[in-house]
């Protein structure tokens, strides 16, 4: 099935795009609008999808399993009930959108782009591959800044587009395993939960954290022990990974933070000293790896292609998320609690919120 917007009724294309842009970028806008339409129009009801006779037993089983995960997030982690992946989507790519982050050569700050109704963001998403490094490009050439192209599995649109149908489930993640099916479906069902506009650290935060724990209790309750070693081990070379980069990431910004005091050259000397040692550090990191029998080249490619950009984007993910932790352990583990909590930070003034994340973070102690 093909993907282009031109499928789409033009009036209904721009008139929505209209209306979403106002006096914005149109063009963008309508590549936005068109990609999710084309989307949703690939979608069919999962029990379709079930009763076909041309589906095979594999994909049944994992629609299944999507579906009683989808249940698990109502009734055990108080996310909202919806129309959201009760539909499925084969859409024959590797990604449902591109995103293209920038930051400054000297910075770990990311540019951040406004929209209509959720408000300003660090990233910019395309639903063709092309587009998003065409506009890459354009960022490094006209502005000088460092980029990092990423594919997205599955996204939210937080309810906004529901008249048109809600976000399906998609073929780009449906053979995730277990624990990381679980943990992408949370995720993005917490954006739906919880949001607050122009803060991007808050929100991907809050919705890391809950796909993180969400994904553990399922797991605890209802995975096999098969299932459960795998996913031990994924997060444990995650942690490790993850510690890497944020030395790495505190290095850097130590360097930016001195830069006015060292000049340009010697500050681009220094940076280019941390990423070396970062990349000596994988490397050394991947060889334990592999002496210990559990080989994995998965973070290569990230690794290759690391800038500032690239740790900014993980920073904007992972920053709260030991926030998170905490604030559902003082919660006492109630989930409808601590959404409510999450919430009411939402509704704070961003310097509130931020420093209450903060001393929540610095607590330092773990969720029971």
């Amino acid at each position: 099935m093909t993907f282009a917007a031109a499928r789409w009724p033009r009036c209904l294309l721009l008139s929505t795009a209209l209306l979403l842009a106002g006096c914005g970028n149109l063009g963008y806008y309508a590549q936005a609008v068109g990609g999710h339409l084309a989307i949703l129009q690939a979608a069919r009801p999962i029990g379709d999808w079930l009763d076909d006779p041309q589906t095979s037993p594999a994909r049944k089983a994992r629609l299944q399993l999507a579906q009683r995960m989808r249940a698990f997030a109502v009734s055990d982690l108080g996310l909202p009930e919806s129309r959201d992946f009760q539909r499925y989507a084969d859409i024959h790519r590797a990604a449902a959108v591109w995103n293209v982050a920038a930051t400054p050569v000297d910075s770990l700050a990311l540019r951040r782009w406004c929209f209509v109704g959720v408000g300003c963001v660090g990233y910019r998403g395309y639903y063709e591959e092309a587009a998003a490094r065409a506009f890459a490009d354009r960022l490094r050439a006209n502005d000088g800044l460092e980029v990092t192209v990423y594919g997205v599995p599955a996204y939210s649109t937080l309810g906004w587009l529901d008249w048109l149908g809600a976000d399906p489930l998609l073929s780009t993640v449906i053979d995730y395993p277990e624990g990381s099916l679980a943990r992408i479906l949370f995720h993005e069902l917490a954006h739906r939960q919880v949001y607050a506009s122009d803060d991007t650290e808050f929100n991907e935060s809050y919705a890391t954290a809950v796909g993180r724990m969400g994904m553990a209790r399922w797991l605890a309750m209802h995975a096999s022990d098969a299932v459960r070693r795998q996913q031990d081990e994924a997060d444990a070379r995650q942690s490790q990974f993850m510690r890497l980069t944020q030395v790495t990431r505190a290095e850097l910004a130590q360097i930016y933070g001195e830069k006015e005091n060292a000049g340009a050259v010697p500050m681009l000397a220094r940076k280019a000293q941390v990423m070396q040692q970062f990349r000596d550090r994988y490397q050394a990191l991947r060889s334990r790896w592999a002496q210990e029998g559990r080989p994995y080249p998965g973070y290569d490619r990230w690794v290759a292609q690391a800038n500032n950009a690239s740790f900014a984007l993980q920073a904007a993910y992972d920053r709260w998320v030991p926030a998170f932790e905490r604030l559902l352990a003082q919660q006492g583990g109630d989930w409808l609690r601590f959404h409510a909590a999450a919430k009411a930070l939402a509704q704070l003034p961003m310097a509130e919120r931020h420093a209450r994340l903060d001393a929540l973070a610095d607590s330092g102690a773990k969720p029971g």
